[in-house]
């Protein structure tokens, strides 16, 4: 079936959850998320200059996927699992290195030149071409990670199915995200930003650009180049003033800088302490 025969199906079981006993239904359900592991079919795709397009129907299969599948035993060596959904196969031959214990879940799409240290890669997620999967990393089900990006030691990159018109998480190409950084809630890091060690972005976190005379304020969002610290602001409750995270811009990263700078060089440069 093509796209539009696919998506026609999807969304026909999606509005009558009992099309679902079909075969027919259930093929088509199979296929895109054998596309989507394919990365032949994504959950959102880039259109350029930062847009991306969401495919709420793509989604509404992966939901519908979970369903159809029945638990079963697997296991790899001593280690058991118990689920409905397969772990990746054929890794030798998509040029994907995977460290154990990493697992990318079948469904999800790692591409060549990518490296998976002990990691986690859920369904639904897109990790492009020689991105680094640092150790203890968990890049949730739809978030889409592009080329050459470093997703460093215990970086958490959220997920999201529910509700299907909720956009995923965005890392566009060449990005360096530092340790322990949370991004979430349909947050979008636009190509070849920098954060440093635990920054925390949310769709609401507020995103101040403080290199020029007066800040500019962004709101789930990282403007491409930018090298961003934690930093906080006040804010007034009823029980007194206190500090709120949220996201400093320190400046850009250089046009002469390396890609493959190290984030403490990257930081020197902006005089900020590593």
């Amino acid at each position: 079936m093509n796209r539009e025969e696919l998506k026609n199906i999807v969304e026909k079981c999606w509005d009558d959850r009992a099309l679902l006993a079909a075969e027919e239904s259930r093929s088509a359900i199979r296929q895109v998320v054998e596309l989507l592991d394919r990365g032949e079919l994504r959950v959102a795709e880039p259109l350029g200059e930062s847009r991306w397009q969401l495919n709420e129907w793509v989604k509404k299969a992966v939901l519908m996927y979970f369903p159809i599948q029945e638990m079963r035993t697997m296991r790899a060596g001593e280690l058991e699992f118990y689920d409905k959904i397969d772990l990746k196969h054929d890794l030798a031959a998509r040029g994907v290195r995977v460290v154990p214990p990493a697992v990318a879940r079948y469904g999800s799409y790692v591409s060549k030149g990518a490296v998976m240290m002990p990691s986690y890669v859920n369904i639904g997620a897109y990790v492009d071409e020689g991105t680094m999967v640092d150790t203890w990393v968990t890049v949730g089900s739809c978030a889409q990670v592009g080329k050459h990006v470093h997703l460093s030691g215990g970086v958490g990159i959220g997920g999201v199915l529910e509700p299907v018109q909720a956009a995923p998480v965005i890392i566009e190409d060449n990005c360096f995200i530092g340790s322990r950084c949370i991004i979430v809630e349909g947050a979008h890091i636009c190509e070849k930003a920098v954060l440093g060690a635990n920054v925390v972005i949310t769709g609401s976190t507020k995103i101040f650009d403080v290199s020029g005379e007066e800040p500019i304020e962004y709101k789930g969002y990282v403007p491409a180049n930018s090298v961003v610290i934690p930093g906080t602001y006040p804010k007034k409750f009823p029980a007194g003033e206190y500090g709120v995270p949220c996201g400093l811009i320190i400046g850009k990263r250089k046009a002469s800088t390396d890609l493959k700078t190290s984030l403490n060089d990257a930081l020197r440069d902006f005089n900020v302490a590593v």
